[in-house]
C-alpha cells in the first residue's frame, strides 16, 4: 500500500507540473478510438432493444477487458525493472493521465480571469469547452454556476474515482475506471441512438462512481472545515439536496460545495435549444460571484490532498 501511495503522490505532482497533455496518443483518446471502432462493428439502428442492450454490454466488456489487460501488462513490465524509482515514475506518469485536477483548475481560472476582465464573450466560449449545455447566451451568474458545477462534479470522476480505484486495484483498475467514464460520456445518452445501446455503459458508470461520490462529499465537508467555509451548511445541503440530482452520484459533490459556498446551483440548462430544469442545490444566500469559482477550485485541491493523506495513513 505504501508504494501505491507514493505512486499516487507522484501522479498528483506530475499533473500539478505538466497537467493533462493534449495529444492524440493520450490514453483517454485511445480509449475513445477503441470505443468508436467497436461501436462501428456492434451498433445497428435496425436491432431490437434487447439486442442493442446486449451488444452495448458486449462493447463494455470488451473495452474493460482490453484496458485492464493493458494496465496489467504495464504493471508487469515495470515490475521487472530493477529500479524502484523508475517503476514509481512510470506508473505515476500513467496514473497522472487518469486524473485531471490541473485541467479543472486551469479551465476554471481561465473563465474566472475573463469574467474578472468583463469579457463575457470569451467566458461563454471557454465554459462551452467544459460543459455540454448551450452557452452562447449565458449571463455572468450562469457562467459561474456552470463552472462551479463542473469543478465540483468532475472532482468525483476526474480525480477521486480514479485514485480510489487505483488504491483498490492498482493501475489496471484505475485505467479501467477511466474507460468506464469515457464510455459513459460517449454512449450514455438518453436519445434514440444510444438509449438502449448505451444503457449498460451508463449504469456501469453509476455503479463505479457510487462510493467515490459519497467519499468526495465527505472530503468536501472536511475541505469546508479546513478552508473556514460554511461546514454546517455544507452538511445540511448535502443531506437535503444530494438525492435531487438526476444522477445518483452528481448531487453529492454539487450540493456539498453549494452549501459550503452558500450559493445555489442547478436551474434551467439549455441543450440544443431545448430548456431542461435541473433541481436546485443549496440556497442562494450569496449572489454568484467569480470568486466562487476560485473557492470551488480550492475545495477541489484540498479534497484531493486530504484523500492522498488518507491513503498514506491506510
Amino acid at each position: 500500500m505504501f508504494s501505491f501511495m507514493i505512486i499516487a503522490v507522484v501522479a498528483f505532482l506530475i499533473d500539478a507540473i505538466i497537467g493533462d497533455p493534449r495529444t492524440k496518443f493520450h490514453p483517454v483518446v485511445l480509449i475513445g478510438i477503441l470505443i468508436l471502432v467497436l461501436e462501428k462493428f456492434l451498433r445497428r439502428d435496425e436491432d431490437g432493444y434487447i439486442k442493442k442492450i446486449c451488444k452495448g454490454g458486449l462493447l463494455v466488456a470488451l473495452v474493460l477487458a482490453i484496458t485492464y489487460g493493458i494496465g496489467f501488462a504495464i504493471v508487469c513490465l515495470t515490475n521487472f525493472l530493477e529500479s524502484f524509482t523508475a517503476t514509481v515514475c512510470i506508473q505515476g506518469f500513467i496514473l497522472s493521465l487518469m486524473i485531471t485536477p490541473k485541467s479543472l483548475s486551469d479551465a476554471g481560472r481561465e473563465i474566472y480571469n475573463f469574467l474578472d476582465a468583463g469579457n463575457l464573450t470569451m467566458a461563454r466560449y471557454k465554459v462551452g469547452w467544459i460543459v455540454g449545455r448551450d452557452t452562447d447566451y449565458l449571463n455572468e451568474a450562469e457562467i459561474i454556476r456552470a463552472t462551479v458545477e463542473t469543478v465540483s462534479e468532475n472532482t468525483v470522476d476526474g480525480i477521486i474515482s480514479p485514485l480510489f480505484y487505483f488504491a483498490v486495484g492498482g493501475l489496471p483498475l484505475a485505467i479501467a475506471y477511466r474507460a468506464v467514464n469515457t464510455m459513459d460520456s460517449m454512449l450514455g445518452y438518453k436519445n434514440e441512438k444510444y438509449f438502449y445501446f448505451g444503457k449498460v455503459a451508463a449504469r456501469m458508470d453509476d455503479v463505479a462512481n457510487f462510493i467515490p461520490a459519497r467519499i468526495t462529499a465527505i472530503l468536501f465537508l472536511i475541505s469546508a472545515l479546513t478552508l473556514n467555509l460554511d461546514f454546517k451548511n455544507a452538511f445540511a445541503m448535502m443531506k437535503r439536496d444530494a438525492s435531487k440530482h438526476p444522477s445518483p452520484n452528481g448531487g453529492w459533490a454539487e450540493a456539498t460545495v453549494a452549501g459550503a459556498l452558500n450559493i445555489q446551483l442547478g436551474g434551467i440548462n439549455s441543450y440544443f435549444g431545448v430548456p431542461h430544469f435541473r433541481a436546485y442545490m443549496g440556497d442562494p444566500n450569496e449572489t454568484l460571484q467569480p470568486q466562487h469559482i476560485l473557492s470551488a477550485i480550492r475545495m477541489m485541491y484540498t479534497a484531493t490532498v486530504i484523500f492522498l493523506a488518507v491513503l498514506y495513513c491506510i
